[in-house]
């Protein structure tokens, strides 16, 4: 192999614009398309209500994946450049105030999709679970030397798919989730602001 095979790839380069747009597009695209399978299937959408104990322990599973994504990060390199190159285009062209939407529109979409409509079409149970995480994990592939990132995303599917099934209440993944985009973006934001 010559060296240049070695070279890890450049990220495409984004405006905030471009960002937040495809941001919007997406959480849209992921809505119409819960949206139609809920109409059409007759399968009632995964139950999500107020429950303090719930908000909490969303909240505190979105702390515990933002700490063992950060020791993941220091500790294993492939993993951090995956990262890296993720959050290069999709962070770096943002601003902080930006964070909020990476929290929001992700975490409500992606949940409602992943966890509150495939889970109870699939079945509610253990194939249902593995078949939306791996799809969740396909979704943050933005290059095909991602899958270690893509690996993670599908293991932190599976918490929320887990927890979701565990508590009967959607609001801890969607919590669990927008926590984690918020603090780990926040955090990555901090690290490379030079």
């Amino acid at each position: 192999m010559t060296p240049q095979q070695h070279q890890e790839p450049e990220a495409p380069s984004l405006t905030r614009i471009q960002v937040l747009v495809a941001m919007g597009v997406t959480a849209i695209i992921l809505w119409i398309i819960a949206k139609i399978c809920l109409r059409f299937s007759g399968i009632p959408l995964m139950s999500w209500r107020w429950h303090e104990p719930d908000f909490l322990f969303g909240v505190g599973l979105g702390l515990g994946i933002t700490l063992i994504s950060g020791l993941g990060y220091k500790l294993i390199t492939p993993y951090r450049q995956s990262v890296d190159f993720y959050l290069d285009i999709v962070l770096k062209p943002l601003a902080l105030p930006d964070l909020i939407w990476l929290g929001l529109l992700p975490g409500l979409s992606e949940e409602l999709l992943f966890r509150g409509v495939l889970i109870p079409a699939l079945g509610s149970n253990h194939f249902a679970i593995i078949v939306s995480s791996i799809s969740f994990g396909i979704l943050h592939l933005s290059s095909p030397h991602q899958w270690t990132y893509v690996a993670w995303a599908t293991v932190v599917g599976l918490i929320f798919g887990y927890s979701t099934l565990i508590t009967g209440n959607l609001l801890v993944a969607i919590v669990a989730h927008i926590t984690t985009n918020l603090l780990s973006s926040y955090l990555w934001k901090l690290e490379n602001s030079h």
